[in-house]
Parts: structure tokens; sequence; C-alpha cells
């Protein structure tokens, strides 16, 4: 067993998080560059926990702007071994209202900006995303939002757009026709980042508008959302504050492998890998390189 260390990223309205026994704002140096801002450390209930706001506090990064792999890459050097994403989306299904939370299981993702992997020229590797998210922390995300009294809706897929406009209509409602039933700018490629480092990923969408599909809602309407995502912030940090009972202290490798995705993964001939990039991987690949030496 390995001891649990839970990651918290924070969405828009969530810039600090509450309850931690001897909390401390640490600044993580990644080959990545900086993440968006210091880690919020301590413990809560006898589990170690990270908390780093994704915009970064007062909101300095746009969904496009934010530091994606220097964020992974930070919570990896302090060995977070697992995340939840917690951000704000719209919703395509009227099922799913505002202040609903959504515990995701899928995703299609549109962006087009944004360095989406730690691989490349020099080092190539495939991990499978084939399910993106973790099913033991989704189901622990799930059962803490029900303990909470949140209405929680379990399964979603998730279309990352890439912002920072919203959709118009026409593909507000080319999306819904898709299947998808949240929309969001953050997601990706955040989740794809986080299987690579072989970190398992939960992504809890917290509703706060019906995008402009809605007949009745029409155009998103920011007031609103701002209203939304504050109510949204207090019934998130409710949820976070029952995952240390339920994921407990000590951890077991991830039942579905996503402690292991590197394994198979690294397609580079070893005499044909660059060092400088495996300079800049050395928290991601530690341990399935560890491992091709033994």
């Amino acid at each position: 067993m390995t001891q649990t260390i839970l990651g918290i990223i924070g969405g828009s309205g969530i810039y600090d998080m509450d309850g931690l026994q001897d909390p401390s704002w640490v600044s993580v140096d990644s080959p990545w560059g900086a993440p968006s801002d210091a880690v919020l450390t301590g413990q809560m209930e006898g589990v170690k926990m990270a908390f780093l706001p994704r915009h970064g506090r007062g909101h300095v990064h746009s969904p496009t702007t934010v530091p994606y792999r220097a964020n992974i890459d930070a919570l990896k050097r302090l060995g977070v071994t697992d995340i939840i994403s917690i951000s704000a989306c719209g919703s395509f299904r009227e099922e799913m209202a505002p202040g609903d939370f959504v515990i995701v299981d899928q995703f299609i993702d549109r962006t087009f900006a944004r360095e989406k992997s730690f691989f490349g020229t020099g080092c190539v590797a495939h991990v499978s995303l084939a399910h993106p998210t973790c099913p033991r922390v989704s189901t622990a995300c799930a059962t803490a939002a029900q303990a909470a009294g949140i209405t929680v809706h379990r399964g979603g897929t998730y279309l990352a757009m890439e912002g920072p406009q919203f959709s118009s209509v026409a593909e507000s409602k080319l999306y819904r026709s898709w299947g998808c039933d949240v929309i969001g700018m953050t997601n990706m490629p955040e989740a794809k980042l986080a299987r690579e480092a072989e970190i398992c990923y939960a992504s809890v969408a917290m509703i706060t508008d019906y995008d402009s599909w809605h007949p009745d809602h029409g155009a998103v309407d920011i007031t609103a959302i701002i209203a939304t995502l504050k109510g949204n912030g207090s019934k998130a940090h409710d949820l976070i504050a029952r995952l240390p009972a339920l994921l407990g202290a000590d951890r077991s490798p991830c039942p579905h492998g996503c402690d292991r995705a590197l394994d198979h993964a690294i397609m580079t001939a070893p005499d044909k890998r660059d060092p400088a990039l495996l300079a800049r991987l050395d928290a991601i690949t530690t341990r399935v390189f560890a491992k091709e030496t033994r």
C-alpha cells in the first residue's frame, strides 16, 4: 500500500479550500513552466491534501492559458495519487439543472489551442483514454455529493470547448444532438495529462446554466452564472470534506490501472530518446523507466 494524497483542482469560483489542518501555500517548480498558482497543502482527517486553483487566485488564467502541463506535473511532484477536478459547466439536459452536479465519465475534446501531452518528438507515448476518469474516485465523489445533500447525476459526457466565449445557439444544439450532457472549457487536456502522469482522475461538473440551446433561457447570462457559482462553491466544499473518509489514508493500486497507464505506452526505443525531453519527464516517467531497468 501507498499513502493517499488527494489533489483538488478548483475551477471557477473555487480559489481556496476550507477545513485543512496545518495549511500552507507551497510553490512548486516545474520544467513545464509555472503552475497556475502555489499549491495549498495540508491534511484532512488524516489524509494529505493538495489544492490548486486552476485559474489562479483572482482568476488570472483563461481556459486556454491555464498551464495544464505544469499543473499536473506540480501535483505529481507533490506525490498526488488521486485528482478530483471541480469545474463549472453548462447543461444540455433538462433534468440536469443549474445547481446539480454531474460525475463525468466521458469527454469529447473540441479544444485546439493547447498542448495536450507531456510526450512528443524524442519520446513518443500513447496511453489509453477509452475510460478517461477513474471509477473508484468517481464513485467516492458521487457518494460524497449524495451525503452532502447535492442532487448528483452519475455519468455524463463533457464537451470541452476552447472558449473563452460561450457557445452559439447552433453549436449548443449540435453538441446536444451528439449526446453530450454538459459543456465546459477546462477538463481537456487536464484529464489526458493526468492519465499520462498515472494519476487517477475524477471530474465533478457543477452546473451553472442551460447553455444557449434552452428555449426558456436563451443566451448564457454571466450574472446568473456567478450567482449559481457561489452556491455551487459551498456545495463543492461539503463534497470535498467527505472524500478523505471515503478514500482513506492508505491506498492500494488502482483496480482500473490508472496508476499504471504508461505500461507498454512508450514507443520510442531507449537509444532514440531525447535526453532533454526525458529530463522534463522525470516526475512523470519515474515509475515506468525504473521498471524498464529492473
